[in-house]
């Protein structure tokens, strides 16, 4: 017999059907026995004679397969169970670390962590990662139609994106390499290749020591680069459109992960537009919050996003015209010592930094020198800007912030499947 999927036993009254899954619960009367099978697409009650269980010594989150009917029940959720006439175990469950049946797991993260294929079964957390997919889903969805073209590219590089020392050094045959920072190189060289348009859903690697609620060393960014632009401000024109679209996407096909979570997704508005000098002396005038260095720090960022959504209703805000000396070497420069660059905040936190990028080689070249850094040591890159580069600009997503400030998760760790950060390799 086929199997049937929980979601489509409704259309399957007063027929025998066959449904795996994983047993939820287990609850033992004297004339009847009850199970909770659940699996990818929801829960049923399953009612079981206790002979047929007597011997089987089913215990919760083993898998099993019951051949039964399918009856009504009003007594049930769902209006109908399935009545077991055999019940056959596939692979018999353990003594659990961690409970995952109940409401809330009330265990540290580091436990959850620890014990992550369990976890991900919970409730609470399943929905999670169907909504990310359904995040990176939409982001793709959206580019295709802009005339993007996914893109991917390599892992393994002989240079920093940025010359920084954030890199994880290994050992490619007999030469020193690195893994990926940013797919920035090869974003803007495939512009230049003729594509135009790009984008790419990869992993990315940063080696910084932290330790916090918002930082991972492997995360997935959702990157874009699109040629022929005019300036930084049609890439943040293009990202508030694509935010509207993956945003009422998640929320048309999302909505019982949403309610399960009690999510309500907002709706995105023509984000409002702060200068960096602008945003200083708005924290400074209106929060009491003074910012001597160049760039926003976490409580800048919260307190700047409070007042934005305070006086505009957005949850969203451009930060744009940042100082020269916090943004990358291929960032474009304009005047009095400020770039053509953008960071956008959704609910207080930093999930997109962007700009326009530099595209003759005598500036870039120049960029590069004036960062303290040889051009030389990025040949295979700068060599492709004495080629014919158009104006061009993108912007990089991190997914797991993205997801977590979303769904307001208090650590970016529970938006990663597997996360890498300080202290954990494993699982």
């Amino acid at each position: 017999m086929e199997r049937t999927l929980v979601e489509d036993l409704k259309g399957r009254l007063n027929s025998e059907v066959l449904v795996k899954g994983w047993v939820e619960r287990i609850r033992e009367l004297s004339s009847v026995t009850f199970l909770i099978i659940r699996d990818r697409t929801g829960r049923v009650q399953v009612a079981a004679d206790p002979r047929l269980c007597a011997d089987l010594k089913i215990s919760t989150e083993s898998v099993v397969e019951i051949y039964g009917r399918v009856n009504p029940e009003p007594r049930s959720k769902t209006g109908y169970e399935v009545v077991a006439e055999q019940i056959n175990v596939l692979s018999l469950a353990g003594s659990l670390p961690i409970n995952v049946n109940g409401p809330d797991l009330n265990v540290p993260l580091e436990l959850v962590l620890d014990n992550r294929v369990l976890s991900l079964r919970h409730a609470r957390i399943n929905p999670i990662f169907r909504i990310q997919a359904a995040l990176v889903h939409a982001f793709q969805v959206f580019l295709n139609g802009e005339g993007f073209v996914q893109v991917f590219s390599p892992k393994i590089v002989a240079s920093g994106t940025e010359g920084g020392t954030e890199l994880f050094a290994l050992q490619y045959f007999e030469e020193k390499a690195y893994l990926c920072q940013s797919p920035q190189f090869y974003k803007q060289m495939l512009v230049g290749a003729g594509y135009e348009r790009v984008y790419e859903v990869g992993h990315v690697y940063r080696a910084e020591k932290h330790a916090t609620s918002r930082h991972l060393n492997e995360y997935v960014s959702l990157d874009l680069e699109m040629g022929f632009i005019q300036s930084e401000h049609d890439v943040m024109d293009l990202e508030n459109r694509l935010f509207a679209f993956m945003f009422s996407y998640v929320n048309e096909n999302c909505q019982k992960e949403l309610v399960t979570l009690g999510v309500k997704v907002p709706t995105v508005p023509e984000i409002p537009k702060i200068p960096f000098a602008d945003a200083l002396q708005l924290l400074e005038k209106e929060c009491a919050k003074r910012i001597e260095d160049q760039d926003l720090d976490p409580e800048g960022e919260r307190l700047l996003s409070k007042y934005v959504r305070e006086t505009t209703g957005s949850e969203f805000v451009f930060v744009t015209d940042y100082p020269w000396e916090k943004r990358p070497m291929y960032t474009m420069p304009k005047g009095s010592g400020l770039t053509c660059s953008f960071d956008l905040l959704f609910r207080g936190l930093e999930i997109t930094t962007g700009g326009q990028r530099i595209h003759t080689h005598d500036l870039l070249a120049a960029n590069i020198r004036r960062k303290g850094l040889d051009p030389q040591a990025f040949a295979s890159y700068v060599q492709n800007f004495s080629l014919g580069m158009p104006p061009h600009g993108g912007l990089a997503i991190g997914l797991e912030r993205l997801t977590a400030q979303l769904l307001g998760l208090s650590n970016v760790r529970e938006a990663s499947l597997f996360p890498r950060d300080r202290h954990r390799l494993t699982p």
